[in-house]
């Protein structure tokens, strides 16, 4: 009795292809798995870079009204009333 035959050649190459295809199959599914987590990651740094924006514009806008109160302090420091005397700025004469 013959060991290698046609039909047992036949009967291991098929077998052997449906293998592959398994692990075939196996790394798209993987490679699908990849494509979830770097657009997982890349939406997860989207949201730290725009939290690390809008910290820097509330600091920014922080800052800015910070100087329009000092700017308004020294404008009311100007004007102030001592005694008799405005020591308010003296208007431009028109010409």
């Amino acid at each position: 009795m013959k060991i290698h035959t046609r039909r047992n050649s036949t009967v291991g190459f098929l077998t052997l292809k449906a293998i592959q295809r398994s692990i075939d199959r196996k790394k798209k599914r993987r490679s699908g798995l990849k494509v979830a987590a770097y657009v997982g990651l890349g939406l997860v740094s989207a949201g730290i870079l725009a939290a690390l924006l809008a910290v820097a514009l509330k600091r920014r806008s922080a800052g800015a009204d910070e100087i329009a109160l000092e700017a308004e302090a020294e404008a009311e420091a100007e004007n102030e009333i001592v005694g008799e005397y405005v020591t308010a700025p003296e208007p431009i004469p028109a010409t």
